[in-house]
């Protein structure tokens, strides 16, 4: 039986959480409570419904069409564990996965013996950073504010310092 995951919801098909066509799934449950934020319905940790790590797998596994799978909130870093078990088993898939966090890079790194950071390092992309209203843009790309970072978590760890993606897509 696999883990459960507390979720807000899923997306098939989205186009607006990443480049190319992914599947989004949205944690349930966040502490940080950002002003303005759009997700708001997801910080209470008590809401959603749970959904088995399977019945994620069976919707990526049904489309071909994919090139990864966001996952966003809520907060993600608020449930590590099936999180890592889902994320190991979307990269036997060979797609890309992406984790968005209102936590920084320091701070999901600080304790590299945690659950957060096995997380982080099984990821591909981090979007980092606390949504902030007074930074809001609609010209950035796959975020709410420019006070967040699109990360490449391979070379930043790889490199001891974030490296921000320079993939053009992102």
């Amino acid at each position: 039986m696999s883990s459960v995951l507390r979720i807000a919801g899923i997306v098939n098909d989205s186009i607006v959480d990443g480049p190319g066509m992914r599947i989004a799934v949205f944690t349930q449950g966040c502490h940080r409570h950002c002003p303005g934020c759009h997700n708001q319905h997801t910080w209470d940790p008590n809401g959603g419904k749970d959904c088995s790590i399977d019945e994620i797998l069976q919707r990526v596994d049904s489309n071909p069409l994919l090139s990864g799978v966001t996952i966003t909130g809520g907060e993600p870093f608020e449930q590590p564990e099936p999180l890592i078990e889902l994320v190991k088993e979307i990269k036997k898939r060979q797609l890309e996965v992406a984790i968005f966090s209102g936590g920084t890079w320091d701070e999901l790194t600080k304790d590299r013996s945690s659950k957060q950071f096995e997380l982080l390092s099984l990821c591909d992309v981090l979007v980092d950073g606390a949504f902030r209203e007074d930074l809001k843009s609609l010209e950035l790309k796959f975020k709410g504010s420019s006070n967040q970072n699109t990360i490449d978590i391979r070379k930043s760890l790889a490199a001891g310092e974030v490296v921000l993606m320079q993939d053009g897509r992102w």
